[in-house]
């Protein structure tokens, strides 16, 4: 009986991952036209899953996907953000990550993983209103969970932080959040995370798939083009 209950359990997973996929094919079919061949980039927390996203988003609707961060890196020739917040400075990781996102922001076709902070400078909006703007909106409890499952090692935005890694993460994260708030806020198109879980029927948004968050993404992006989606360009861009 068991068996049978896991068999079952397993089976409508599958499904509901094949539904997904076909639905996040259809939606990026629908909107293609529409988008152009503008870049789309992700905005949101450390740990918010822009990678992942970006990543799905890019091979459905055909474009190529970039992690600033990781170009940044490449550029200095420093492995890692942290190793260049501690060799250099954070100003000088913010410099490198304007003047990449300004080399793409004259490009088509990408979807670009932004930093956390890449939002905090009002000239990078200026480099990423060449394209769409999406924030993915996490709670900040699944955030802390996520970056203390793996370590704060490679943050080095929470090296000061006491505490242990869950507290440690949240407790920044809380200040992070109120700091950069009203500038996420100013993205074209808002993925919320706990919108989708409650939709689909889910108490935590750690259940949800990237899939069904890429899914949304495109719904999203869908309202913005057709100009269904109210985008209010606060003060905070015109300094």
């Amino acid at each position: 009986m068991l068996c049978h209950v896991a068999s079952s359990a397993e089976s409508q997973n599958f499904n509901a991952s094949v539904d997904e996929a076909l639905i996040l094919k259809r939606k990026a079919e629908d909107i293609t036209s529409s988008l152009n061949g503008r870049c789309i980039y992700l905005v949101g927390m450390m740990g918010s899953g822009k990678t992942t996203v970006g990543k799905i988003l890019s091979e459905v609707l055909g474009y190529s996907f970039f992690d600033s961060d990781k170009l940044v890196e490449q550029a200095v020739g420093v492995p890692s953000v942290a190793q260049i917040f501690k060799e250099y400075s954070e100003a000088f990781f913010r410099d490198n990550g304007s003047e990449v996102l300004r080399d793409l922001s004259k490009m088509h076709r990408l979807v670009v993983a932004t930093g956390g902070g890449a939002v905090i400078r009002p000239v990078n909006w200026k480099y990423m209103q060449q394209g769409i703007t999406v924030w993915l909106d996490v709670p900040l409890e699944a955030l802390a969970r996520r970056i203390a499952a793996v370590g704060t090692a490679s943050r080095p935005l929470l090296h000061q932080e006491p505490g242990d890694p869950y507290t440690k993460a949240f407790v920044r994260l809380s200040t992070l959040s109120e700091e950069r708030g009203e500038a996420y806020a100013n993205a074209d198109a808002r993925v919320c995370l706990q919108t989708i879980a409650a939709k689909q029927g889910h108490d935590d948004v750690s259940s949800l798939t990237p899939t069904a968050i890429a899914v949304e993404a495109l719904i999203r992006i869908e309202s913005f083009l057709t100009g269904k989606a109210s985008v209010g360009r606060l003060s905070y861009l015109q300094g």
